[in-house]
């Protein structure tokens, strides 16, 4: 994953349209950048990078595309929690591993895709 949420349990309990409608708007952006090219994804994307020629950006995301390093759905599936934990020890940002049936709830990610 190159992206993961969090938020108290409590937080959820109390809000859970606001945590599906979120999880919703990421499934559908996962979407979008599914069906559109590179080049399209950066036309849409540069104002948020002033500072980058379009032609970087446009190969920047490609390279992400090759690599297949963008997520299809928002569900978290247990290895790639895994590879995340494993880069954020290495990042010096994580003692010790999380158990991933405590950690990650896909409720919502599971909705959104139906």
């Amino acid at each position: 994953p190159y992206t993961a949420y969090f938020a108290k349990r409590s937080y959820i309990k109390e809000n859970e349209d606001i945590i599906q409608g979120f999880t919703n708007a990421v499934y559908k952006g996962q979407m979008w950048v599914k069906e559109h090219t590179a080049a399209e994804i950066a036309e849409v994307i540069q104002n948020f990078f002033p500072d980058t020629k379009l032609e970087m950006l446009t190969r920047s995301i490609q390279s992400y595309m090759d690599i297949d390093a963008w997520n299809d759905t928002p569900v978290l599936k247990e290895e790639a929690f895994n590879r995340l934990q494993e880069v954020m020890k290495s990042a010096g940002e994580l003692s010790q591993n999380a158990p991933y049936d405590k950690i990650v709830n896909n409720k919502y990610a599971q909705e959104a895709i139906k």
